[in-house]
């Protein structure tokens, strides 16, 4: 008997702890964790820097809230608009927080160059939050089914169709900003097309909308480099982060550069928790040892490592319609509905997700080794393998 109230359908085991790439249920038995929380644990579990690094801030101070200066915020903010290349940032505690944030930045945007209404354009299979606006931008109907009225303000538009959103541009004058991930993670792991991208941004700069990203998932060096943009060749003008910058402690952060980083000013936003000094200090510690020990390139590498060794070990390629993603956030598109697997891997000793009901989902730690990349490539080979 449970007093929880019934929102997910739990698989049917407790871990008691983790280490590194695994962990560990209450019997003992180890998993080998190729989906970290949905893309949280990136540095494995109970790293020892991001340890040492809660463990000192709680000896000393938990919270003071952002009545007053935060030192750990403050480092934190110049660290992680230094890595991203944008200007200013706000903190709050989850990836839907950090897309609020953006919405509200981009609506305040308008209103200050006199849009009345101001819109924004999402895309389809899109996912960015559960909260009334978030789940309004997300393009999945069956989440938003019994939660109308929805909030008004946004334009869906199909994904890679560059004309779609030029025909809304020429129809609309309320648009001030375009919101997307540069890889959909709940949508299936699609990669959105590069050269569909770099055209969003200069009808961007065109029409002087907004390009905000949501990294949300694949931020914090999963996909090759610190933030997916940043092997695109372009610069948005708000990013929002969470999931992996505080390795499994809450932490959100939407960061803005140019005129977008101009728009917030005191009493426009807020968060009571948002940027406190144990967040932040797990956060800082995350942020160092993705740069100081290039996890980033090193996530390209073993993404290469789980498709060569499951392309090897795979017997029935028929069943499989596409491999994609980007470091380690990798997709396996399979050819009927899938969402037995993630039941049948927890038997096999692995932890894996199912997305968009027939995509295998992939976000494993940054710092598995080679080996551990391999077991893990054959070990969802085999387990559909069996499944076909």
């Amino acid at each position: 008997m449970s007093g929880l109230m019934p929102t997910y359908a739990p698989l049917p085991v407790t871990f008691s702890h983790g280490e590194g790439p695994y962990l560990f249920d209450t019997a003992g038995q180890p998993y080998l964790d190729g989906i970290c929380g949905i893309g949280v644990t990136n540095l494995g579990h109970v790293h020892p820097r991001v340890t040492a690094a809660i463990h000192e801030q709680s000896s000393r101070l938990l919270h003071t809230s952002n009545l007053y200066h935060i030192a750990a915020q403050e480092q934190l903010a110049e660290s992680l608009t230094r890595v991203a290349g944008m200007d200013n940032c706000f903190f709050g505690n989850s990836g839907a927080e950090a897309n609020e944030a953006a919405i509200k930045l981009a609506r305040l945007y308008g209103h200050q160059r006199g849009v009345e209404r101001p819109a924004v354009i999402v895309l389809e299979h899109a996912f960015h939050g559960r909260t009334l606006a978030t789940l309004t931008a997300t393009g999945n109907r069956k989440i938003q089914a019994g939660f109308e009225p929805l909030v008004s303000g946004f334009i869906r538009a199909p994904i890679n169709d560059i004309q779609a959103i030029a025909q809304i541009a020429a129809n609309n004058t309320n648009v001030v900003a375009v919101l997307l991930e540069p890889i959909q993670g709940e949508g299936g792991v699609r990669p959105l097309d590069t050269d569909y991208l770099l055209a969003v941004r200069q009808l961007c700069d065109e029409h002087n909308w907004l390009l905000m990203l949501d990294e949300v998932q694949s931020g914090n060096g999963r996909t090759g480099t610190y933030f997916a943009y940043q092997g695109l060749g372009f610069m948005p003008d708000v990013v929002t982060t969470a999931k992996g910058l505080g390795n499994g402690i809450p932490i959100g952060a939407c960061l803005a550069r140019s005129a977008a980083a101009q728009v917030f000013s005191g009493g426009n936003h807020g968060s009571t928790y948002g940027g406190n000094p144990l967040a932040c200090a797990a956060a800082q510690a995350v942020i160092d040892t993705i740069t100081d020990d290039d996890l980033a390139s090193r996530a390209t590498h073993l993404g290469g490592v789980i498709r060569s060794a499951f392309d090897e070990a795979l017997t029935v390629p028929e069943i499989v319609v596409e491999v994609r993603g980007r470091g380690l956030m990798l997709g396996i598109e399979l050819a009927r509905s899938c969402g037995e697997l993630s039941a049948l891997a927890l038997e096999a000793g692995l932890l894996i997700n199912v997305t968009a009901g027939s995509t295998v989902r992939l976000l494993p730690p940054l710092i598995l080794d080679d080996e551990q990349a391999r077991s893990l490539g054959h070990g969802v080979a085999s387990l559909i393998n069996r499944w076909a």
